[in-house]
């Protein structure tokens, strides 16, 4: 038995359609018009181009004097090397007793490490943090509500859009969960676990842009931008303590857990804090609207402008080839043997996102001439 493919590992990545015995170890590039399905090189266009869209957008705010979108992104990219690979390999690093072989990546167009880590997967996290991140700095719940209330809306915001992706990917073997982990994959919504849900899309992103607005800031002490070892350091501290600080919400359905998880228990707790994570969305939003005609409006940036619907017409062409066989499943399982996601709760993601982006578009012509500059990226300061 391979270092790399121990039999849970070995049986998930067989039941994909590919040998986890016979990867490359560095890295691997495949025909992208013969993956899997053919919805997987859509959602490497999709993601991948959104993380470059996001490093551009960040780098013309640097330039302009806000550090903090390009510090997101590089701190999001930390946070995935910090925590991706004992996912991986838990055995690696001595966690294979406490969590056990969690999942696997099917194989894409260019993948890392024992062709466990899509390229795509790299671009993902620093693209949904930025819409997350750039959607509630556009609507100016960080500087006028703090660092505080502008996470929590980031995990809002992430939940939202995250759980379209995260909902139809097993279906479509774009990775595949090891169904007999019960202490990190039960309990599930459909075919995702509940965990994932809450710690991946809303925790770690509401932790990672709270910790990059409060360490990094916009500003050193002296009024300048952060450049240089000062912005560095702060980068690399904020991706190191996101897992620490996303763990502290794993805390509640862990006293369930265990040698023999309550798995009810579990999903109860999970479910109270993916509604609350619902419930304080909808409120700052909500909120948002009565009072935002006293706010200054935040110019509207063309990736907040052009990405998040981008993403969102690539999610919905994705579920519409997962259609079909998703109306035909039988017992949450297609006849292709994949496990399908939660219609109504992808229904709902939809619509948050949706109601997200008409709070975004709506509502700046009435402020100050500074929110005609539709295109204009002059930063403005983060209240922290």
């Amino acid at each position: 038995m391979s270092a790399t493919c121990e039999k849970a590992a070995e049986e998930v990545t067989r039941g994909l359609g590919f040998d986890c015995h016979d990867v490359s170890p560095v890295v691997s590039v495949h025909n992208p018009f013969g993956l899997e399905h053919w919805t997987m090189p859509v959602l490497e266009l999709v993601v991948i181009s959104g993380a470059v869209f996001a490093l551009v957008h960040a780098v013309r705010r640097y330039r302009a004097g806000d550090p903090i979108n390009l510090a997101l992104w590089f701190a999001s990219l930390v946070y995935l090397f910090v925590t991706e690979p004992p996912l991986y390999f838990p055995e690696w690093f001595g966690l294979d007793q406490q969590y056990g072989f969690i999942f696997a990546h099917n194989v894409f167009s260019v993948q890392f490490m024992w062709d466990r880590l899509p390229l795509y997967i790299v671009a993902f996290y620093p693209a949904i943090s930025a819409v997350g991140y750039e959607v509630v700095r556009a609507l100016g719940i960080f500087q006028h509500r703090g660092a505080l209330v502008g996470a929590v809306a980031v995990a809002f915001v992430c939940q939202v859009f995250y759980e379209i992706f995260d909902m139809v990917g097993p279906q479509l073997r774009w990775w595949a969960w090891y169904d007999g982990n019960d202490k990190v994959n039960h309990p599930a919504l459909a075919a995702v676990p509940m965990n994932s849900m809450l710690l991946f899309a809303s925790a770690s992103m509401g932790a990672l842009a709270f910790l990059v607005v409060r360490i990094v800031g916009s500003r050193d002490r002296s009024g300048e931008s952060r450049r240089g070892w000062s912005l560095t350091w702060r980068v690399l501290a904020a991706g190191v303590l996101t897992p620490v600080t996303m763990g502290l919400f794993g805390i509640p359905s862990g006293i369930f857990g265990g040698e023999t998880p309550n798995i009810t228990a579990q999903a109860w707790v999970l479910g109270i804090e993916l509604g609350l994570v619902w419930l304080a969305g909808g409120w700052i939003l909500a909120t948002h609207v009565r009072r935002r005609a006293a706010y200054v409006v935040e110019p509207l940036s063309w990736f907040a402008r052009i990405y998040p619907p981008v993403y969102l017409a690539g999610m919905a062409v994705a579920w519409l080839g997962a259609l079909p066989a998703f109306l035909g499943a039988t017992d949450g399982i297609t006849e292709d043997g994949t496990p399908i996601g939660s219609g109504w709760y992808t229904i709902a993601c939809f619509a948050g996102a949706f109601a997200v982006l008409a709070v975004l578009h709506t509502g700046r012509a009435r402020s100050s001439p500074r929110s005609t500059e539709a295109g204009s990226e002059d930063p403005a300061p983060v209240s922290s």
